[in-house]
């Protein structure tokens, strides 16, 4: 794959959803994230694979003391696995997702867009789940990531192994058909409004923007797994800032 033509494709721009799906939305992005049906349940169950992992990343020196920033944070779920010291930083728009959560005590600061946060503030660990295959202009946060990085920190990522075979039926076949019966609506809409980027295309832009890449799967290869786990170290910083 031909990494300026991805970087051509950005930003992008979401399909529009119907009124159906915008009159549930809110309801059924928390339903998601808090494992609220029967498929979501087993879902969250699943992705505890890309949580440890996330949770495990550490900088390239061991430090008693580690500043984290979380892009896409969510209902702050990721916040149990994680066992270190240090300030914990956190990028989520959406507050009603947090505002509840009993794990923002164990935060520091909350931003809405990583623009917000201070240029001097800098993180030994930059950490995501399950949010790089959402986001519209990817380079531009990865771009923006960097900047904020710790020298010899860590950019670690977890992502559905979206484009590949198993993952598109397992979907379909659990949280796309219990959607259908619940709401008579079709979950393809609302996929292709939420998950704009492929794993091809996250993988190609974190290789074209660190020296270090190393990957691992839930599952095998690309088509038979569920999710992808990505670590990136040594940004090429006369990429991230041209």
């Amino acid at each position: 794959m031909n990494v300026a033509q991805i970087l051509n494709r950005f930003p992008k721009k979401r399909p529009a959803l119907s009124k159906e799906i915008r009159d549930i939305y809110a309801k059924q992005y928390k339903e998601n994230r808090n494992g609220g049906s029967a498929s979501s349940s087993i879902a969250q169950k699943l992705e505890t694979w890309m949580h440890k992992k996330v949770a495990k990343a550490s900088p390239a020196q061991q430090l008693d003391f580690c500043d984290t920033l979380e892009i896409g944070a969510g209902t702050l779920n990721q916040i149990p696995y994680e066992n270190r010291n240090g300030n914990y930083d956190f990028i989520e728009p959406m507050e009603f997702l947090y505002l509840d959560s009993p794990n923002i005590k164990k935060t520091r600061n909350a931003y809405s867009d990583i623009t917000d946060i201070p240029i001097q503030f800098k993180y030994n660990r930059i950490t995501s789940v399950a949010v790089l295959e959402h986001v519209e202009d990817l380079p531009k946060l990865i771009t923006k990531c960097i900047e904020r990085m710790a020298d010899g920190g860590v950019f670690a990522c977890g992502i559905p192994s979206e484009g590949g075979f198993l993952w598109g039926t397992a979907w379909r076949l659990s949280t796309g058909l219990e959607f259908r019966i619940r709401t008579g609506l079709n979950y393809s809409d609302l996929m292709r409004y939420e998950h704009l980027n492929d794993a091809d295309e996250i993988e190609h832009l974190l290789r074209y923007y660190f020296r270090d890449v190393e990957l691992s799967r839930f599952g095998i290869g690309k088509h038979f797994s569920l999710y992808t786990y990505i670590e990136c170290r040594n940004p090429k910083t006369e990429k991230a800032y041209s």
